[in-house]
Order: structure tokens, then C-alpha cells, then sequence
């Protein structure tokens, strides 16, 4: 198997309250802020795996909503699924991979978070009909005004 061309999927859930705030949650190993969620586990499908990593990432207990974006991390080779999700049950607890959480407005999200990952967050809370599809290297936006395909052509 040629592993160049390998990718790896993760999945990544932007819980929305109902002040229209999205929960944050600071990674313990970078300290950086993100929507909870992480790799996809090779006999996972997406549903699962996604409740999967925001539970061991809050304590909560999530539905996903909606398909918002699909992201690929151009020099790392990792293509993320991000899902806007609501709160079914649970209650926010600090893990071994979150040591905080914060509901954020749209401006807070791009205050904290870095481009690349701000805009997972931002993409869920327009609530636009179609997905976005964005490439990134990490921290920054390749082609950013390039970012979703239009449904009606």
C-alpha cells in the first residue's frame, strides 16, 4: 500500500445553543481552541464516531443536525467532516483531552480559534443550504474565496 497517499478522516461537532453561541472546547495538549471532535475510527461509521469524540471530548451527548463543511489539511492529508449538532443530554465535563469550554458568538470564534479552524465553526453557524469545501494548511485558508459549490448550476 503506497502510504503517501493515504488520508485520514476526522469528524468534528459544532454544538449550537439556543442564543445561536457555539461551544469551544481548549485542547489540553496545544491549548488551542475547537469544536470537539477528532479521527474517525477505522470500523466507525460517521454518526457514531462523531457522538463518539464529542462525548469523550464534553460529557455531552450529541445529534448531529447537518453536514456544514468538509475541510482537508493539504499537507497533513486529513480530510475533516464537520456536522452542526444539538445537545441531547449530559452535562459539559473537562476531560483528558479538554481542560475548558466556551459559548462563543461568531466574532469571539474568530478571535480564539485559528483560520483554518475558526472557520469549521463559522461555517455551521450561517446555516447556509449547502456545505462548504475548503482545503487548508493547518492554521491558514487556501483560496478562501473559493469555499462551497453552488447547488443551483
Amino acid at each position: 500500500m503506497d502510504h503517501e497517499h493515504l488520508h485520514s478522516v476526522s469528524v468534528a461537532g459544532v454544538i449550537i445553543d439556543d442564543q445561536g453561541r457555539a461551544l469551544l472546547a481548549q485542547r489540553r495538549d496545544n491549548g488551542h481552541w475547537e469544536a470537539p471532535g477528532g479521527i474517525l475510527e477505522r470500523h466507525e461509521d460517521i454518526e457514531s464516531g462523531l457522538i463518539r469524540e464529542v462525548r469523550e471530548e464534553t460529557g455531552l451527548e450529541v445529534d448531529p443536525v447537518a453536514l456544514t463543511g468538509v475541510y482537508k489539511n493539504m499537507p497533513r492529508g486529513i480530510v475533516a467532516l464537520v456536522f452542526r449538532c444539538r445537545v441531547v443530554t449530559g452535562s459539559l465535563a473537562e476531560t483528558d483531552e479538554s481542560r475548558a469550554f466556551r459559548w462563543v458568538t461568531a466574532d469571539e470564534v474568530r478571535a480564539l480559534a485559528s483560520e483554518a479552524f475558526a472557520v469549521r465553526v463559522l461555517d455551521a453557524m450561517k446555516f447556509a443550504r449547502v456545505p462548504a469545501i475548503r482545503q487548508h494548511d493547518g492554521i491558514n485558508l487556501l483560496n478562501p474565496d473559493r469555499h462551497t459549490i453552488d447547488a443551483s448550476s
